[in-house]
């Protein structure tokens, strides 16, 4: 049985969806099934970031309704194999998470990574997203401010959802040599693990505008440090971030 990963933050703008995708991008390349789930109702764009927008006819609602098939739903991207999208629906009516625990239930059983592109704040993709989750990935910036959204957040994940982890993204290369202090004074604030340090990297932006996942658009800058957070996952001793 797979494993049901919910990526959220505290506040907008740290980069969650491009963390989610990049991840998954890298889990399906190291072999295995991956799929990435849209949670962020009415406000979707993990179907944009992976070039999925012309293929994602149906959505997890379509499935939750019985109208089609959970694997029907589910788009496999042409260019990455093992790579699967399922996306959120435009409206929040009819939503039961109980009904939404049964379709990533299902999708444990299809695939060996179930990803779960949780919206910013604490809405209803957030609480569809944590009913259904083994583990938690928290996004963060460096900031202050995104910290302690960061901190809300764990609060509300904390005796419901099992292993937590912190994953700080948008990090400036040129201050990750000094940034030892800073990290460790992230994680104390946000009181998490951390799983990966994401360097701010103008590659993200650009492969996110041409649909195109960053396993295929780049080697270098976030790309590495995904596969590391991806490598993690797998349980491999791997760096956070190899610092050249």
């Amino acid at each position: 049985m797979g494993t049901a990963i919910m990526v959220t933050s505290g506040k907008g703008g740290t980069g969650k969806t491009s963390v989610t995708a990049g991840v998954a991008g890298c889990l399906a390349a190291l072999g295995r099934r991956v799929l990435c789930v849209d949670v962020d109702i009415g406000l979707r764009n993990l179907d944009l970031v992976l070039g999925l927008s012309d293929r994602a006819a149906m959505d997890f609602s379509d499935v939750m309704a019985r109208r089609c098939s959970l694997l029907n739903a589910a788009v496999e991207h042409p260019g990455v194999r093992g790579l699967y999208l399922l996306t959120a629906p435009l409206s929040e009516e009819g939503l039961d998470e109980a009904a939404f625990r049964t379709v990533i239930g299902e999708a444990k059983d299809c695939f060996d990574f179930v990803l779960m592109d949780s919206p910013a704040g604490l809405g209803t993709g957030f609480r569809l997203a944590k009913a259904a989750a083994d583990r938690a990935i928290v996004v963060s910036a460096v900031d202050a401010a995104a910290l302690r959204d960061a901190q809300r957040t764990v609060s509300e994940l904390m005796g419901q959802v099992g292993d937590i982890h912190l994953v700080m993204n948008r990090v400036k290369p040129s201050l990750i040599r000094t940034l030892r202090t800073s990290l460790d004074s992230a994680m104390d604030t946000a009181g998490l693990p951390l799983l990966g340090v994401v360097p701010e990297d103008a590659h993200v932006t650009v492969a996110a505008a041409a649909g195109e996942p960053m396993v295929l658009a780049s080697c270098k800058g976030a790309s590495p440090a995904y596969l590391n957070i991806a490598k993690r996952l797998l349980g491999q001793r791997t760096p956070l971030l190899r610092i050249r």
